[in-house]
């Protein structure tokens, strides 16, 4: 059924929507790691399976509001807008680069895509730290722990994507 190119929201978007938002809440909330000016957590390994996995839509949808969530309920309200534009980014470069047409291999696309993807969030995240709290020193402290936190979803998404390509629901 591929009822995301219509433009028009079905109950079965919505549910979906929800349901993986909700996932990439709880993934990102639960295993709530300190780090300098934050913490590390496993919901990026939600949105880069998503990423690989669902429509776009609900895919983007879930990293941004899953993951700005967390941050309002987790006490870091003042992250949410650059959590909002970092996590969309971050899907957008997974689900472009992996799902291309590209002469690379299918691991090795999707490989490079969640690297590149981790990249971006640990430049990003120290950026926007540099901006919120004045103070670029504090925000490059965070750096070697936002790389671990992209080197370790980014390595628990490849282990779960060929278990879960195949039981993924089709769109």
């Amino acid at each position: 059924m591929e009822y995301y190119h219509t433009g028009k929201f079905t109950t079965q978007e919505i549910v979906f929507t929800a349901l993986m938002t909700a996932l990439v809440f709880v993934a990102t909330y639960l295993p709530h790691i300190p780090i300098p000016l934050g913490y590390a957590h496993l919901g990026d390994a939600v949105i880069f399976l998503l990423a690989l996995l669902a429509p776009r839509r609900a895919a983007l949808f879930a990293a941004c509001i899953g993951s700005a969530l967390a941050d309002l309920l987790g006490g870091f309200a003042l992250w949410i807008v650059p959590t909002l534009v970092i996590k969309f980014v971050m899907a957008e470069i997974v689900y472009r680069m992996a799902r291309s047409g590209s002469q690379i291999g299918g691991r090795t696309r999707v490989a490079i895509a969640l690297l590149l993807s981790s990249i971006w969030m640990a430049a990003a995240y120290t950026l926007a730290g540099a901006v919120l709290y004045a103070s670029l020193p504090a925000a490059l402290a965070s750096s070697p722990g936002l790389l671990m936190e992209g080197l370790v979803n980014s390595i628990l998404a490849l282990l779960l994507l060929p278990m879960l390509r195949e039981r993924f629901p089709k769109f």
